[in-house]
């Protein structure tokens, strides 16, 4: 995707083949900065406190920072140690586990002389993977687009609501819930993109709506709460989000507040689905509410929110009254019986255990590596 012109991933080495460059999205929208992960430590922390975030590009980040690790380090030891450390960033997201699992698996099965090697190749080859991915996602996506569109009668303009981030800067490139979007904007459909803010650290505000500002996209920032409102009065065509755990059932974890949009969209009628890489899913379980683990972050994020001032400045300000508790937790779980669709790379699957494995037949519980 683009960036005033210019053609951008979210991650990618530099020129001296061995340190990563990312962009940091904790600076977005005001600014534009690209900096340099050197060690395993400086991907831990990237991770940790959402430079990168989105559950694809935190997999293929944790991919490099294993590769920096075997650059520093080929043992054995540090392997476990990187493992460790890059596995205790962020709890939620299944693509961390994917790829460090794989990371571990094939580092661990050479000789160490050969791992730094291996761990670039793989860690390249996994991002070149989740942009082919994004790609097919867009592509069926904007299938079904294209098929409510027409279904409307081609009306001037085509509402789609999205939740948080899962646009290019939530993954290597294209994204999972907005590829589609852009696909059909390319295409000519007249759509427009409800953008939630995504509160407490504004996804939504910061970057969805920078993001397809950049690429055009006509969009509207609403509170989060609005949804509902515009749902009931006939201004929401479509719902699409993405996703950081599918369980094999189709349950699915995404950011806090996507469970409240997809109640919504069922008692008025609207279609809700689900920008699925194959790598968010997690074949292990079934029960998403009793199973999947749910990242409780600091207060002080609910507490506290970070702007421009008016003299141009990046400012953190108090939102709430001294001593007032906080909780924060980050994501919560969407029942698949109020998903229409998972959109994944090989296709639309319902959000049942045999729509999955319809699409999947190779993948079962015994066969993952947790």
């Amino acid at each position: 995707m683009k960036v005033d012109g210019t053609s951008y991933c979210t991650i990618w080495l530099a020129d001296d083949g061995r340190r990563v460059k990312v962009i940091d999205q904790t600076l977005l929208p005001f600014r534009f900065e690209v900096i340099e992960l050197a060690a395993m430590a400086d991907a831990a922390r990237a991770i940790k406190t959402m430079i990168v975030r989105g559950a694809p590009l935190i997999g293929a980040t944790a991919a490099y920072g294993m590769a920096l690790a075997m650059d520093a380090d080929p043992s054995d030891a540090s392997i476990a140690s990187a493992y460790s450390t890059l596995h205790a960033t962020r709890p939620t997201a299944v693509n961390l586990a994917w790829a460090l699992n794989d990371m571990r698996a094939r580092l661990s099965a050479i000789k160490p002389e050969a791992r730094r090697a291996l761990a670039y190749k793989r860690a390249a080859e996994i991002c070149d993977a989740d942009v082919a991915t994004n790609r097919a996602i867009g592509e069926h996506g904007h299938g079904i687009i294209r098929a409510a569109w027409d279904g409307k009668g081609r009306p001037t303009r085509f509402n789609i609501l999205t939740h948080c981030n899962a646009g290019w800067l939530a993954t290597v490139d294209w994204g999972t819930a907005l590829a589609p979007v852009y696909m059909a904007h390319d295409a000519g459909i007249p759509i427009h993109v409800w953008v939630d803010e995504t509160r407490p650290r504004n996804q939504g505000a910061s970057l969805t709506a920078w993001e397809l500002g950049k690429h055009g996209v006509p969009h509207t920032v609403i509170a989060d709460n609005a949804g509902g409102h515009l749902m009931q009065h006939g201004k929401v065509d479509m719902a699409i989000v993405g996703t950081d755990r599918t369980t094999a059932s189709g349950d699915v974890a995404n950011k806090v507040g996507t469970y409240l949009k997809a109640l919504a969209a069922h008692d008025n009628g609207i279609p809700f689905y689900i920008g699925v890489p194959s790598s968010s899913i997690d074949w292990t379980i079934d029960d998403g509410v009793r199973d999947i683990v749910i990242e409780e972050r600091s207060a002080r994020e609910q507490t506290h929110i970070t702007g421009r001032a008016a003299s141009g400045q990046l400012v953190e300000v108090q939102l709430s009254p001294d001593g007032s508790p906080a909780s924060n937790i980050g994501f919560d779980v969407t029942p698949a019986r109020y998903v229409t669709g998972l959109i994944t790379e090989r296709g639309v699957a319902p959000a049942t255990k045999e729509g999955l494995a319809g699409l999947f037949p190779e993948k079962s519980p015994s066969r993952v590596d947790r």
